[in-house]
């Protein structure tokens, strides 16, 4: 497939502007001409502001004047000795561009489309510039645009992405043979729409596994499929990493979701306009404003490559959203905070409704406040135990079931803990089954630890 942008992407990975400290790497800059290097140092960008105000941002689709404004004033997360990384304007206005192009794309993405929130706005934005880099990066985001119902606007939303992001490779019902043999050393962005009639049922996901696991696997650098391919049947790697939206109604599978930035569209209120896209107005503006994001992104390629900036988030999130706050930071203005705070708040929205993982947290916390309410005894029997967590008129294990929580419930949930129940002598003397409270003391720690415990008081 031939890329939409290869003049730009055959750019040479070298930045041309002044240099910029790397965030989270105060001894790296980026590169610069020599003739630049001895040029007179130009007065702040933050001292100029506190003279002139913030400098005015146009749209240029729309000839809009406006300015860049923070929507948090919360400080990202960071580590025990962990730079703080960029949270104001960049040094000097060398990064002031994309700044521009972010917000101008932003602005391009409101007007087709109602997002259901500021912070998902933000995250498509930057989803779009990510795909732009993809040989910078370690992992590659989805992006999983799902909704209750139909006329949400994921169909309309698909549309601008294609004409914005990087080489698109749309599809509705495309083998995974063919995809993975579409997935090259500059992959190209992949667009799946109507993806609940791949993964809507679980008899139709399990026809389509192979679809899953290549999107998933795609998620993270080096990890190839192997085919055998040829008369002589040789076995053959083909790469599966790329970027891949994904539009649908209902959730996805658990994995892929586990790995999206995860937006939740809705259908549009009353009084919310937007206008109608077409292609033959619309299109050539959309991928003018993608070339000249490519312009600025390509070669920025080593810095991105080289970048950790400092995540709000952990482990498989901080992976997926990595990217999205690397090109934040890049932009500089009020783009890093941005990305932060949609960062901040769609993970822990994707949390709250997973409600499988919401209610083994649940029963853990739970048992903690019964062995603690019985005065922390060694052993509780599974009868004592679920007689309490049904007493308690606020749980939710009265109504777990046509018969409320179970012992084979409970056992269900506390299996992937890998806690169980077992038969045990008790202080009377009696056998019986239930649960010893060190079996507890790990998953405690590890998943619902006490606030004094999260603070650094056990680690």
């Amino acid at each position: 497939m031939q890329p939409t942008t290869a003049a730009v992407r055959d750019a040479p990975p070298t930045a041309s502007w002044p240099p910029v400290t790397v965030p989270g790497q105060p001894d790296r800059t980026t590169r610069q001409p020599l003739a630049e290097l001895t040029a007179e140092p130009k007065l702040p960008a933050a001292r100029s502001a506190a003279v002139t105000g913030p400098p005015p941002v146009t749209d240029r689709l729309t000839g809009t004047p406006g300015h860049l404004t923070a929507v948090t004033d919360r400080e990202p997360v960071t580590a025990v000795g962990q730079p703080l990384g960029p949270l104001g304007p960049p040094p000097g206005n060398a990064l002031s561009e994309g700044a521009d192009l972010l917000t101008e794309l932003r602005s391009a993405v409101s007007r087709y489309v109602v997002m259901p929130g500021a912070e998902a706005l933000d995250a498509v934005t930057l989803w779009i510039a990510v795909t732009h880099l993809q040989p910078a990066w370690q992992h590659a985001p989805r992006l999983a645009v799902v909704g209750p119902a139909k006329r949400c606007g994921k169909s309309r939303l698909l549309d601008v992405l294609h004409d914005t992001v990087h080489d698109p490779f749309i599809t509705v019902n495309s083998t995974p043979a063919a995809i993975f043999r579409s997935i090259t050393e500059q992959p190209p962005t992949l667009l799946v729409d109507e993806a609940d009639t791949i993964f809507g049922s679980a008899k139709v996901a399990e026809k389509n596994e192979e679809m899953r696991g290549l999107l998933n696997s795609g998620h993270q650098r080096n990890r190839p499929t192997t085919r055998v391919v040829g008369p002589e049947h040789k076995p053959t790697k083909f790469a599966t990493f790329a970027m891949a939206a994904l539009a649908g109604i209902g959730d996805l599978p658990d994995t892929i979701m586990d790995r999206a930035v995860v937006v939740r569209m809705r259908r549009r209120g009353p009084g919310e306009k937007v206008l109608p896209f077409r292609s033959r107005r619309d299109t050539p503006q959309l991928h003018d404003l993608r070339d000249r994001l490519a312009g600025w992104l390509v070669p920025l390629t080593d810095v991105a490559a080289s970048m950790e900036p400092v995540m709000p988030v952990e482990d498989r999130a901080a992976d997926t959203w990595e990217p999205l706050v690397a090109v934040a930071d890049l932009a500089g203005g009020a783009w890093p905070q941005r990305a932060r705070q949609a960062c901040r708040v769609l993970t822990a929205h994707e949390e709250g409704n997973d409600q499988e993982a919401a209610l083994a947290i649940r029963i853990l916390a739970d048992i903690r406040a019964v062995f603690a309410a019985s005065g922390d005894p060694a052993l509780l029997s599974t009868e004592q135990l679920l007689a309490a967590l049904h007493a308690d008129g606020e749980a939710p294990w009265r109504e777990h079931g046509p018969h409320g929580l179970t012992a084979r419930g409970l056992q269900l949930l506390l299996k992937d803990f890998g806690i169980g129940a077992a038969n045990r002598r008790f202080p009377d003397r009696s056998q019986r089954r239930g649960f010893a409270r060190h079996q507890f003391a790990d998953a405690w720690a590890r998943y619902c630890p006490r606030p004094e415990a999260a603070s650094g008081g056990e680690r």
